[in-house]
């Protein structure tokens, strides 16, 4: 094992998109746990489009970064020494956090994975991102057979989780992405009923109209801009918007302006945000219910992989112009034999 970290740290708070100047590969020397602690080498490290917001000076929802501080992101590593009696070297958990090549941990974070689906889909279809489209759909869209579901980022780790669980649910999915290989995907493959690729569209709004000729039951929300303003005015009565993320206007300097919310009491709309935390048991639930449908195929996935600790900033950025195709993740290292 070698004795030194790697660590992308934070250099400069971005104004509007970040730049690969923003941020800095640094080395340590490897640490070693204290009492109660686990340090795994990072196997896999996962990039969302929710970092953006923690790297603003304001507050959010999540702590957000710090300057000359490793880059926040979930992990999945594996243990190489463990002062806590849970762990043993030689396992591999997630729940680690950093853009780093070693992490300590208190070993309360980590959970131990079972054999069965790749650990990467553990940051992906099985982990934040599969629950936050589980927990979207559960408590706010709620689909039901017959009605109208739009999925935006509809390729990505959310969105194309959001809309098989539609089409599980009997409504008829509609996907919004950019790209026409994207748009294939989400039809071909995750089985959505269409997809408006919105960059090749001259009207977004009248493309969207032609796809959804009963107006919009429920929209699950992952860009905001103009997707957003383009879905607004189809809403149904009743319809449900849930407001998972604005992926389009993160690195926006000026806020945008929004659709007139006249209609949510003439269409008694139900527009609700929420956050992946907000319900914590839902990752086991929906690991549960998930991982028996990976394993028989029927839930269908994508990851974005990119080698190396060093490309993690770059790969970053290309995420957030939408250059990523599926769940974003930077392949840190391989396994060692236990």
């Amino acid at each position: 094992m070698t004795n030194l970290r790697r660590s992308i740290v934070l250099k400069n708070r971005p104004k509007g998109l970040p730049a690969l100047q923003d941020f800095l590969l640094e080395t340590d020397a490897v640490p070693e746990p204290g009492a109660g602690e686990v340090l795994t080498r990072t196997l896999w490290l996962s990039l969302d489009p929710g970092m953006r917001v923690r790297l603003n000076e304001t507050k959010t929802y999540a702590a957000r970064a710090e300057i000359g501080a490793p880059m926040p992101g979930e992990t999945v590593g594996q243990v190489i020494a463990s002062r806590n009696p849970r762990f043993s070297p030689g396992q591999v958990v997630v729940g680690g956090r950093g853009w780093q090549s070693h992490i300590v941990t208190s070993g309360n974070a980590l959970v131990v994975l079972p054999p069965g689906v790749p650990p990467s889909t553990y940051l992906g279809v099985l982990g934040m991102p599969g629950t936050t489209a589980y927990s979207g759909m559960k408590d706010i869209g709620q689909p039901k057979p017959g009605e109208t579901v739009v999925v935006s980022a509809a390729s990505g780790a959310v969105g194309s989780v959001a809309g098989q669980l539609a089409k599980r649910a009997g409504a008829r999915a509609i996907g919004i992405a950019g790209g026409a290989d994207k748009c294939r995907f989400v039809c071909e493959q995750l089985g959505f009923d269409d997809c408006i690729d919105h960059r090749a569209v001259d009207d977004l709004p009248a493309a969207l109209k032609r796809a959804c000729p009963d107006g919009i039951d429920v929209y699950f929300e992952n860009v905001g801009g103009d997707v957003q303003l383009a879905v607004f005015p189809l809403m149904n009565t009743f319809g449900r918007m849930i407001m998972c993320g604005m992926a389009a206007e993160y690195s926006d300097t000026v806020p945008r302006p929004g659709p007139n919310l006249g209609s949510t009491f003439l269409k008694r709309l139900r527009i609700q945000g929420f956050i992946c935390g907000d319900h914590p048991e839902y990752y086991a639930e929906w690991r549960a219910l998930a991982a028996p449908w990976i394993a028989e195929g029927s839930l269908r996935y994508r990851e974005d992989i990119v080698d190396g600790l060093e490309n993690a900033n770059e790969a970053f950025i290309a995420m957030l112009t939408g250059r990523n195709f599926g769940k974003t993740l930077v392949r840190v290292a391989e396994p060692e034999a236990a």
